[in-house]
């Protein structure tokens, strides 16, 4: 599984900073429909956070439909999440943006680049 990454320093709850990246690497494709997630401890483990922590995220996600977890086969990717509300569209476009912006000023782009490279970018 991609490296999931809590920054205490964000301000963002633990649980909803793996929730948030859980579902975006569901939504790009990067833990497709089917893929084994680790167990609860494991990810708490990994993470240093508390296993209720984590719980909450897999509890929230298979709530939602997104997640579904049998004894058996454990917890796996059940379903593409949809966004909840325009509001979690216009944050979810927030991040990415942010994230481009700081992606393009480490390589030394300009705004102007930056946004000719995003023009190119839709077909």
């Amino acid at each position: 599984m991609t490296r999931i990454v809590v920054d205490p320093g964000s301000g963002v709850a633990p649980w909803r900073q793996v929730r948030d990246q859980l579902v975006h690497l569901i939504r790009v494709g990067e833990l497709p429909v089917g893929s084994r997630l680790p167990s609860i401890r494991q990810l708490a483990r990994d993470l240093g956070l508390a296993v209720g922590t984590v719980a909450r995220v897999y509890r929230e996600l298979e709530t939602a439909g997104t997640l579904h977890t049998a004894r058996r086969n454990g917890t796996v990717v059940a379903a593409v999440p949809r966004p909840d509300t325009d509001a979690d569209v216009a944050a979810a476009l927030a991040r990415a943006a942010a994230e481009y912006v700081t992606c393009a000023r480490a390589l030394g782009i300009d705004r102007q680049d930056a946004v000719q490279a995003v023009w190119h970018a839709y077909p």
